[in-house]
């Protein structure tokens, strides 16, 4: 079975015909799935008409920024696939989330004892008891946390049916096992077959569920690829670098009616062509090449022997005009070789004057930004480019 696709076959190959990945099949045993799950998950017909939308019965999560990313907060039924690299911080935030729920929280402990969670748990809170009533049962006890040993999903299926907690946080997909099925926890196929089962008895109940998911060594969510597409929202998280690296500056850009915080990398080399090369990737090609002719004509930078690639991190794709002042400082730092003077972002439209103008939903990206730590730079921190440049990069 091919560790990236799921594709199934009979004998081993070097390449998965399905998704052409190179050493990706393992001999995996299958077993006859048990019907139980069959019986259960009996088809249902809706009429779009009658469904009822409760939009204020979102379940928060008490961490605002999460919150805003799942849409103000996880519905009935939700499964949230949290992934990243290790030490990042996946557990520590769904203990804070845990923490924070109104309701009555499951929190499976695949990989660590309850014993290390409640160490956490004081370590965040201060207590292992954090201003919550002792309850005996989990549906009578708001904003209570419940630890349950158990890497079997079976067993987990059964406390979730039983017990109807308002969240249910599982630590991690690649811990669980089932007894249908054949193959060590983290395998393709108990992987793919315990993530469906939770999936399935989350829709049936109605109760929202974070799933922890680990990441291979190439950066990859462990597992199945199957596995992003059986839960509902992948959330992926990186860290930070400590020091600034020339060429790096992050913007604020508009998606919709909502300000996200996108950085923007460039690199500045010296040709060894007759023609320097231009290439752009998350942005409009033909706009790096007016910025960069604007760099040139109004800012005094001597672009016309060197080679500039630009970057939009995370592969987001931009076509905010907003974001011209980040591209033209990153550009420069690049080329200059020199840092930001603080933790900024850039915003503003740049014309072929190399005027730095103000753009649309100014007032939000500041917001934004302030929120996150980052002072903003626009047209009012200079009315030029040139200005700009001066101004915010240090020597």
């Amino acid at each position: 079975m091919c560790q990236q696709c799921g594709y199934s076959q009979s004998q081993w190959s070097g390449r998965c015909p399905e998704c052409n990945a190179w050493n990706s099949l393992v001999e995996t045993a299958l077993q006859v799935q048990s019907s139980k799950l069959k019986v259960q998950n009996e088809g249902r017909i809706f009429k779009l008409s009658d469904i009822k939308i409760d939009e204020a019965g979102r379940v928060k999560t008490g961490e605002t920024e999460l919150d805003n990313v799942l849409g103000g907060g996880m519905v009935a039924g939700m499964v949230v696939l949290v992934a990243g690299e290790p030490g990042i911080g996946k557990s520590t935030l769904m203990t804070q989330v845990a923490l924070n729920s109104y309701g009555a929280v499951l929190y499976v402990c695949g990989e660590e004892s309850a014993a290390q969670v409640a160490i956490r748990v004081k370590r965040l809170s201060g207590s292992t008891s954090p201003s919550r009533p002792p309850s005996p049962k989990i549906g009578e006890g708001k904003g209570e946390v419940f630890l349950f040993e158990s890497n079997d999903v079976d067993e987990v299926v059964q406390k979730f049916e039983g017990e109807k907690p308002g969240l249910v946080i599982v630590d991690s997909i690649q811990t669980l096992t089932t007894a249908d099925l054949a193959g060590t926890a983290g395998s393709v196929g108990q992987v793919r077959e315990c993530a469906q089962r939770l999936t399935a008895v989350a829709k049936r109940a109605g109760i929202p569920i974070f799933i922890v998911g680990h990441v291979t060594k190439e950066g990859n969510i462990a597992g199945p690829r199957v596995l992003e597409h059986i839960v509902d929202t992948v959330v992926w998280f990186e860290g930070e670098r400590g020091q600034p690296v020339p060429g790096s500056v992050v913007s604020v850009v508009m998606e919709g009616k909502r300000p996200i915080l996108a950085e923007i990398q460039a690199l500045a080399v010296p040709t060894q062509s007759p023609v320097p090369r231009r290439v752009a990737t998350g942005i409009d090609y033909a706009r790096m090449q007016t910025l960069v002719a604007v760099l040139t004509a109004r800012a005094g930078l001597r672009l016309e022997s060197t080679d500039i690639y630009v970057n939009v991190t995370g592969g987001i794709r931009l076509a905010d005009r907003g974001v011209d002042l980040a591209i033209c400082l990153a550009i420069a730092s690049a080329f200059l070789n020199r840092n930001l003077s603080g933790k900024i972002a850039a915003v503003g439209e740049v014309g072929l004057l190399g005027e730095v103008r103000k753009v649309l939903g100014l007032e939000r990206r500041v917001k934004e930004a302030k929120k996150l730590g980052y002072s903003v730079a626009s047209a009012e921190s200079g009315k030029s480019v040139a200005a700009a440049i001066k101004k915010l990069l240090r020597d």
